[in-house]
């Protein structure tokens, strides 16, 4: 699998949107590996981006951290136009930024549903309609749209987040057949349970080994998992696939569950340092 992703990414032209950290940072230092030069956006996480344009750049490749805050579309719009610059161009761009939020549905403030959308629709939106006219230029333009399982199963006090999930499925799905005639893919990737550290900080005492065996391959995944999953989506291996949605999770959404976990109450916080009032 690496080797092929080797060849089919060696000297693209990527930006990845929320790579400082998580997910995102495992595609852009997966990405570098292979060969492609990488745009590595960040909102909040300056050293992860830093450490991971460092990674980048020790293998030989091109890479540089942009900061924007995509709560705000002038500054997804930014984000493009300076990643155009750096890279001279865009043949892949993976909209990763999100922001997770649990909290009763009674609860929710406007500012708080406000802040979700803003980074994990509106901003995707914003970002690919600024990176189109480079996209149109690259021979084999993909875009790829990293959404999540919550778009599929429900979950308490996650009506926010899944709903901005379940809106980038369908997002990702319309846009596909318009940009499909410019020669320009789109997917996206459903991760399921994947380590980031992220989980460390929501939910206390987070023990991914006794997390694993309640997913039907017996482990959490990792970063990587996903990173081979977009590089196979971005290659012209994949050519025959748009506007399709990956799930990448272990069989977490083939598994029928049949408990009541459902009624107990969570005591994680997702979203402490992103979104207001938590």
């Amino acid at each position: 699998m690496a080797s092929n992703d080797t060849r089919n990414l060696q000297g693209k032209k990527v930006v990845i949107t929320g790579s400082g950290t998580g997910i995102g940072r495992g595609i852009a230092v997966h990405f570098g590996d292979c060969g492609a030069d990488v745009a590595v956006h960040y909102a909040h996480s300056a050293q992860g981006a830093e450490s991971a344009v460092e990674e980048i750049q020790k293998k030989g490749g091109r890479s540089m951290a942009i900061q924007a805050d995509l709560n705000h579309v002038e500054e997804a719009q930014k984000l493009a136009r300076e990643s155009i610059e750096f890279l001279g161009g865009i043949d892949i761009l993976i909209c990763n930024s999100g922001i997770t939020m649990n909290m009763a549905f009674d609860k929710v403030t406007p500012e708080q549903y406000d802040t979700l959308y803003n980074v994990n629709v509106r901003s995707p939106f914003f970002v690919t309609q600024a990176a189109l006219p480079a996209l149109l230029k690259s021979d084999h333009a993909s875009v790829i749209n990293i959404t999540s399982i919550h778009a599929y199963e429900g979950m308490p006090e996650h009506s926010v987040y899944a709903g901005t999930k379940g809106a980038l499925v369908a997002y990702t799905r319309t846009l596909s057949i318009e940009l499909a005639m410019k020669n320009i893919r789109v997917n996206a990737i459903a991760p399921g349970a994947v380590y980031v550290p992220n989980y460390d900080k929501a939910i206390k005492d987070f023990d991914a080994d006794a997390v694993g065996p309640m997913i039907p391959s017996g482990f959490v995944g990792q970063p990587l998992d996903i990173a081979h999953a977009a590089a196979f989506l971005a290659s012209e291996e994949s050519r025959f696939i748009v506007g399709q949605t990956m799930v990448v999770d272990g069989g977490t959404t083939s598994w029928l569950p049949i408990n009541d976990s459902f009624r107990q109450k969570s005591d994680a916080q997702f979203g402490r340092g992103y979104v207001p009032g938590l």
